[in-house]
Protein backbone atom coordinates (compact mmCIF):
# COMPACT_ATOMS: atom_id res chain seq x y z
CA UNK A 1 0.00 0.00 0.00
CA UNK A 2 0.99 3.48 -1.10
CA UNK A 3 -0.25 6.69 0.95
CA UNK A 4 -1.00 9.43 -1.31
CA UNK A 5 -1.37 13.18 -0.94
CA UNK A 6 -3.82 13.88 -4.14
CA UNK A 7 -6.27 16.56 -5.97
CA UNK A 8 -9.62 15.34 -7.45
CA UNK A 9 -12.61 17.44 -8.48
CA UNK A 10 -11.27 20.44 -6.23
CA UNK A 11 -10.87 18.71 -3.09
CA UNK A 12 -7.54 17.20 -1.63
CA UNK A 13 -7.43 13.88 0.18
CA UNK A 14 -5.66 11.41 1.79
CA UNK A 15 -5.56 8.02 -0.31
CA UNK A 16 -4.34 4.59 -1.14
CA UNK A 17 -2.63 3.28 -3.86
CA UNK A 18 -2.88 -0.73 -3.56
CA UNK A 19 0.38 -2.54 -4.68
CA UNK A 20 0.14 -3.14 -8.16
CA UNK A 21 -2.60 -1.24 -8.70
CA UNK A 22 -3.54 2.04 -10.86
CA UNK A 23 -6.43 2.71 -8.58
CA UNK A 24 -6.47 5.17 -5.57
CA UNK A 25 -9.29 5.27 -3.13
CA UNK A 26 -10.15 8.04 -1.09
CA UNK A 27 -9.80 6.60 2.51
CA UNK A 28 -12.16 9.12 3.99
CA UNK A 29 -14.93 8.86 1.68
CA UNK A 30 -14.80 5.27 1.13
CA UNK A 31 -14.70 4.61 5.61
CA UNK A 32 -17.77 6.74 5.40
CA UNK A 33 -19.26 4.12 3.16
CA UNK A 34 -18.44 1.62 4.69
CA UNK A 35 -19.83 2.01 7.72
CA UNK A 36 -20.57 5.14 8.55
CA UNK A 37 -17.57 6.47 10.42
CA UNK A 38 -15.00 9.77 9.50
CA UNK A 39 -11.84 8.42 11.60
CA UNK A 40 -9.32 8.96 8.22
CA UNK A 41 -7.43 12.09 8.31
CA UNK A 42 -7.59 15.00 5.81
CA UNK A 43 -4.04 15.98 5.74
CA UNK A 44 -1.04 13.69 5.39
CA UNK A 45 0.45 15.04 8.84
CA UNK A 46 -2.80 13.65 10.59
CA UNK A 47 -1.94 10.55 9.94
CA UNK A 48 1.33 10.02 10.34
CA UNK A 49 0.67 11.10 14.07
CA UNK A 50 -2.15 8.33 14.05
CA UNK A 51 0.55 5.97 13.17
CA UNK A 52 -0.11 2.18 13.24
CA UNK A 53 -3.80 2.93 14.31
CA UNK A 54 -4.46 4.56 10.64
CA UNK A 55 -2.28 1.80 9.11
CA UNK A 56 -4.16 -0.62 10.08
CA UNK A 57 -7.71 1.03 9.76
CA UNK A 58 -6.46 1.88 5.83
CA UNK A 59 -5.71 -1.49 5.21
CA UNK A 60 -9.25 -2.23 6.21
CA UNK A 61 -11.22 0.54 4.25
CA UNK A 62 -9.09 -0.34 0.81
CA UNK A 63 -9.90 -3.97 1.34
CA UNK A 64 -13.11 -2.94 1.72
CA UNK A 65 -13.23 -0.24 -1.07
CA UNK A 66 -12.16 -2.74 -3.26
CA UNK A 67 -14.70 -5.01 -3.45
CA UNK A 68 -17.33 -2.62 -3.44
CA UNK A 69 -15.95 -0.05 -5.98
CA UNK A 70 -17.47 3.00 -7.25
CA UNK A 71 -16.69 6.37 -8.40
CA UNK A 72 -17.35 7.76 -5.60
CA UNK A 73 -14.33 6.52 -3.99
CA UNK A 74 -12.06 4.38 -6.04
CA UNK A 75 -10.33 6.44 -8.93
CA UNK A 76 -8.24 5.79 -11.70
CA UNK A 77 -4.29 6.58 -10.91
CA UNK A 78 -4.76 8.88 -14.16
CA UNK A 79 -7.44 10.86 -12.98
CA UNK A 80 -6.23 12.40 -9.84
CA UNK A 81 -3.30 14.91 -9.62
CA UNK A 82 -0.60 13.50 -6.72
CA UNK A 83 0.49 16.49 -4.39
CA UNK A 84 3.90 16.08 -2.80
CA UNK A 85 3.03 13.19 -0.45
CA UNK A 86 3.42 16.26 2.71
CA UNK A 87 2.64 19.14 1.11
CA UNK A 88 3.48 21.68 3.04
CA UNK A 89 6.02 20.32 6.09
CA UNK A 90 6.15 21.42 9.37
CA UNK A 91 9.86 21.57 9.56
CA UNK A 92 12.34 22.56 7.38
CA UNK A 93 13.95 19.61 5.63
CA UNK A 94 16.54 17.54 7.49
CA UNK A 95 19.72 16.49 4.17
CA UNK A 96 22.82 14.63 4.79
CA UNK A 97 25.46 15.57 2.79
CA UNK A 98 28.41 13.81 0.94
CA UNK A 99 27.08 10.42 2.08
CA UNK A 100 28.37 8.49 -0.52
CA UNK A 101 31.63 8.15 -0.73
CA UNK A 102 31.89 8.66 -5.02
CA UNK A 103 29.52 11.46 -4.71
CA UNK A 104 32.41 13.50 -2.09
CA UNK A 105 35.01 12.91 -4.39
CA UNK A 106 33.56 14.08 -7.31
CA UNK A 107 32.04 17.36 -5.48
CA UNK A 108 36.64 17.69 -4.81
CA UNK A 109 36.28 16.52 -1.53
CA UNK A 110 39.76 14.75 -1.00
CA UNK A 111 38.10 13.34 1.97
CA UNK A 112 35.43 10.84 2.92
CA UNK A 113 33.33 13.03 6.00
CA UNK A 114 34.05 11.39 8.76
CA UNK A 115 30.72 13.29 10.82
CA UNK A 116 27.26 12.96 9.20
CA UNK A 117 26.86 17.08 7.31
CA UNK A 118 23.38 18.16 7.89
CA UNK A 119 21.68 21.06 6.31
CA UNK A 120 17.54 21.87 5.93
CA UNK A 121 16.13 22.85 3.06
CA UNK A 122 12.76 25.35 3.54
CA UNK A 123 9.24 23.86 3.22
CA UNK A 124 8.99 26.53 0.60
CA UNK A 125 11.09 24.24 -1.55
CA UNK A 126 8.64 21.10 -1.35
CA UNK A 127 6.74 20.17 -4.52
CA UNK A 128 4.36 17.13 -6.19
CA UNK A 129 5.65 14.49 -9.21
CA UNK A 130 5.09 15.95 -12.70
CA UNK A 131 4.88 19.65 -10.88
CA UNK A 132 7.32 21.95 -12.44
CA UNK A 133 10.34 22.68 -11.26
CA UNK A 134 11.20 26.98 -11.58
CA UNK A 135 14.15 27.77 -13.20
CA UNK A 136 15.36 30.76 -11.41
CA UNK A 137 17.47 32.00 -14.21
CA UNK A 138 18.00 35.41 -12.41
CA UNK A 139 19.50 33.53 -9.59
CA UNK A 140 21.36 30.99 -10.99
CA UNK A 141 23.63 29.27 -13.85
CA UNK A 142 24.08 26.40 -12.23
CA UNK A 143 21.01 24.37 -11.57
CA UNK A 144 21.74 20.50 -10.56
CA UNK A 145 19.85 17.26 -9.79
CA UNK A 146 20.25 14.71 -6.59
CA UNK A 147 18.14 11.82 -6.21
CA UNK A 148 17.52 10.60 -3.21
CA UNK A 149 15.84 8.25 -0.40
CA UNK A 150 14.08 10.05 2.05
CA UNK A 151 12.67 8.89 5.41
CA UNK A 152 9.47 10.01 6.72
CA UNK A 153 9.76 10.18 10.77
CA UNK A 154 6.60 8.71 12.54
CA UNK A 155 7.05 8.94 16.15
CA UNK A 156 8.47 12.04 18.99
CA UNK A 157 11.86 11.07 19.70
CA UNK A 158 15.31 12.59 21.13
CA UNK A 159 17.97 10.54 21.94
CA UNK A 160 17.45 7.60 19.69
CA UNK A 161 19.04 4.56 19.84
CA UNK A 162 21.01 3.35 16.70
CA UNK A 163 19.27 -0.41 17.29
CA UNK A 164 15.70 1.31 17.78
CA UNK A 165 16.13 3.73 15.17
CA UNK A 166 14.05 2.26 12.27
CA UNK A 167 10.83 2.06 14.47
CA UNK A 168 10.39 5.74 14.23
CA UNK A 169 10.16 5.59 10.92
CA UNK A 170 6.68 6.13 9.50
CA UNK A 171 7.85 5.10 5.91
CA UNK A 172 10.00 5.86 2.75
CA UNK A 173 9.17 8.44 -0.52
CA UNK A 174 12.06 10.29 -2.91
CA UNK A 175 13.15 13.63 -3.02
CA UNK A 176 15.16 15.55 -5.54
CA UNK A 177 17.56 17.98 -3.68
CA UNK A 178 17.40 20.44 -6.38
CA UNK A 179 20.38 22.82 -5.80
CA UNK A 180 22.16 26.01 -7.27
CA UNK A 181 25.98 25.28 -7.06
CA UNK A 182 27.41 28.16 -7.30
CA UNK A 183 24.93 29.73 -4.72
CA UNK A 184 26.42 27.04 -2.58
CA UNK A 185 29.72 27.83 -3.59
CA UNK A 186 29.41 31.76 -3.64
CA UNK A 187 27.80 31.76 -0.05
CA UNK A 188 29.92 29.07 1.52
CA UNK A 189 27.35 26.98 3.21
CA UNK A 190 23.68 24.70 1.85
CA UNK A 191 21.08 26.48 2.98
CA UNK A 192 20.34 29.31 -0.08
CA UNK A 193 21.27 26.95 -2.81
CA UNK A 194 19.00 24.45 -1.30
CA UNK A 195 16.46 27.07 -0.80
CA UNK A 196 15.05 28.07 -3.87
CA UNK A 197 11.41 28.12 -4.52
CA UNK A 198 10.24 24.31 -6.21
CA UNK A 199 13.88 23.05 -5.23
CA UNK A 200 12.16 20.02 -3.58
CA UNK A 201 10.23 17.72 -5.59
CA UNK A 202 8.81 15.02 -3.32
CA UNK A 203 6.15 11.72 -4.21
CA UNK A 204 4.78 10.44 -5.74
CA UNK A 205 3.91 8.86 -2.31
CA UNK A 206 4.74 7.54 0.78
CA UNK A 207 5.61 3.38 1.52
CA UNK A 208 4.66 2.24 4.78
CA UNK A 209 7.83 1.27 6.83
CA UNK A 210 6.47 -2.54 7.13
CA UNK A 211 6.68 -2.77 3.46
CA UNK A 212 10.49 -1.59 2.96
CA UNK A 213 11.95 -4.38 4.99
CA UNK A 214 16.03 -3.25 4.75
CA UNK A 215 16.28 0.51 3.62
CA UNK A 216 20.05 0.06 3.45
CA UNK A 217 19.80 -1.85 0.00
CA UNK A 218 17.57 -0.35 -2.30
CA UNK A 219 18.55 0.26 -5.95
CA UNK A 220 18.54 4.16 -6.72
CA UNK A 221 18.78 5.68 -10.15
CA UNK A 222 18.50 9.45 -11.72
CA UNK A 223 17.83 10.07 -15.64
CA UNK A 224 18.01 13.37 -17.32
CA UNK A 225 15.83 13.04 -20.42
CA UNK A 226 16.57 9.23 -20.45
CA UNK A 227 20.08 9.32 -19.94
CA UNK A 228 21.14 7.52 -16.88
CA UNK A 229 23.19 9.72 -14.51
CA UNK A 230 23.05 8.05 -10.99
CA UNK A 231 22.75 4.26 -10.51
CA UNK A 232 23.83 2.99 -6.86
CA UNK A 233 22.20 1.50 -3.51
CA UNK A 234 21.78 2.98 -0.67
CA UNK A 235 24.15 0.18 0.93
CA UNK A 236 26.62 2.27 -0.01
CA UNK A 237 26.19 4.95 2.07
CA UNK A 238 28.22 6.19 4.13
CA UNK A 239 26.36 6.84 7.11
CA UNK A 240 23.40 4.36 7.42
CA UNK A 241 19.65 5.24 8.14
CA UNK A 242 19.78 4.46 11.66
CA UNK A 243 23.01 6.28 12.23
CA UNK A 244 21.47 9.71 10.49
CA UNK A 245 18.56 9.23 13.36
CA UNK A 246 20.73 8.27 16.14
CA UNK A 247 22.88 11.28 15.28
CA UNK A 248 20.40 14.27 14.55
CA UNK A 249 18.23 12.91 17.43
CA UNK A 250 21.29 12.99 19.83
CA UNK A 251 20.13 17.08 21.07
CA UNK A 252 17.12 17.76 18.62
CA UNK A 253 13.61 15.95 18.48
CA UNK A 254 12.28 14.48 15.72
CA UNK A 255 8.69 14.47 15.36
CA UNK A 256 5.83 12.85 13.06
CA UNK A 257 6.34 14.07 9.90
CA UNK A 258 9.50 15.11 10.05
CA UNK A 259 11.71 14.32 6.71
CA UNK A 260 14.91 13.46 6.22
CA UNK A 261 16.67 13.22 3.08
CA UNK A 262 19.92 10.46 3.20
CA UNK A 263 22.10 11.87 0.71
CA UNK A 264 23.06 11.22 -3.07
CA UNK A 265 25.03 9.29 -4.94
CA UNK A 266 27.70 10.20 -7.62
CA UNK A 267 26.41 11.15 -10.95
CA UNK A 268 25.47 14.88 -10.50
CA UNK A 269 25.46 17.86 -13.17
CA UNK A 270 28.02 19.28 -11.22
CA UNK A 271 30.65 16.27 -11.05
CA UNK A 272 30.87 15.50 -15.03
CA UNK A 273 33.96 16.90 -17.23
CA UNK A 274 32.66 19.70 -18.14
CA UNK A 275 29.66 19.75 -15.36
CA UNK A 276 26.61 19.43 -17.19
CA UNK A 277 23.61 21.90 -15.13
CA UNK A 278 19.66 21.54 -15.70
CA UNK A 279 18.07 23.59 -18.27
CA UNK A 280 14.48 24.62 -19.16
CA UNK A 281 12.73 21.83 -20.86
CA UNK A 282 14.65 18.66 -18.82
CA UNK A 283 13.21 16.15 -17.43
CA UNK A 284 14.34 14.38 -14.46
CA UNK A 285 13.42 10.94 -13.11
CA UNK A 286 14.71 9.57 -9.76
CA UNK A 287 13.81 5.70 -9.17
CA UNK A 288 14.15 4.28 -6.06
CA UNK A 289 13.63 0.28 -5.72
CA UNK A 290 10.16 -0.25 -4.03
CA UNK A 291 8.99 2.98 -3.59
CA UNK A 292 8.81 4.28 -7.12
CA UNK A 293 9.62 7.16 -9.89
CA UNK A 294 9.64 10.78 -9.45
CA UNK A 295 9.30 12.93 -11.95
CA UNK A 296 9.55 16.44 -13.20
CA UNK A 297 10.51 18.96 -15.35
CA UNK A 298 12.21 22.34 -15.31
CA UNK A 299 10.29 25.15 -16.12
CA UNK A 300 10.92 28.83 -17.30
Amino acid sequence: MKLITALCDGETFVGAVPQGDDRAVHLRRAERAMDGTETMPTTMLEAIAQGEGFLVRAQKVVDWALGHPTPEYVYRLDDVRLLAPIPRPAKNIFCIGKNYVDHALELGGADVPEHLIVFTKAPTTVIGHEETILRHADVTDEMDYEGELAVVIGKQGRAIRREDALHYVFGYTIINDVTARDLQERHQQYFLGKSLDAFCPMGPWIVPSRFVPNPNNLRIETRVNGEVRQHASTKQLIFSIESIIETISKGITLEPGDIIATGTPAGVGKGMNPPRFLQTGDVIEVTVEGIGTLRNKVGE
